[in-house]
């Protein structure tokens, strides 16, 4: 089971990864971040998007966020621009960092219940798996970005956790 140090630990690391790979994004044209690279997702603006939505519909569930529009299917295309989508990505981290910040031991107890679009079925999970898969989700599509970035010439900065440096 994981922990409120481990909670803040990754939505640090979270927000590290995406502005160095914001920033590395920044220095392809739109049509480098918009290429379709072969991801599940299409493009490295297409996965990120995804990973914002994801960490949206996650956090209207764990922290009343407002739910994002849209299903998975249209995740890609969260937001309209990429100017809209570097805004509403550092807003999310920061609200995600004031939301592990905030937390409690007692808030990682007890079961979730939502019903789940994807899998068209009523889902009830542990909360402290729920928000386990949450940060793994992020880690899992940024490494997809980190290769469509590399494939792309750009030089995306280390991933280690261990490297993150102390004040993020």
């Amino acid at each position: 089971m994981i922990d409120v140090a481990f909670c803040q630990t990754m939505a640090r690391y979270n927000r590290w990864q995406n502005k160095g790979l914001i920033g590395e994004a920044d220095k392809l044209d739109e049509a480098g971040r918009d290429l379709d690279r072969g991801a599940f997702f299409g493009s490295i603006r297409g996965t990120l998007n995804h990973v914002l939505w994801g960490d949206t519909i996650w956090m209207a569930r764990f922290a009343g966020w407002r739910k994002p529009r849209g299903g998975i299917a249209d995740s890609p295309r969260f937001t309209a621009s990429w100017p809209a989508y570097k805004a509403a990505r550092g807003d999310a981290d920061t609200r995600i960092v004031a939301w592990a910040d905030k937390m409690t031991a007692g808030e990682l107890d007890g079961e979730l219940a939502w019903y789940s679009g994807a899998l068209e079925t009523n889902i009830q999970k542990p909360k402290w798996l729920l928000i386990q898969h949450f940060f793994n989700h992020q880690t899992h599509h940024r490494g997809q970005v980190h290769a469509m970035l590399t494939a792309a010439g750009a030089k995306p900065g280390d991933t280690d956790l261990f490297v993150m440096p102390e004040v993020i």
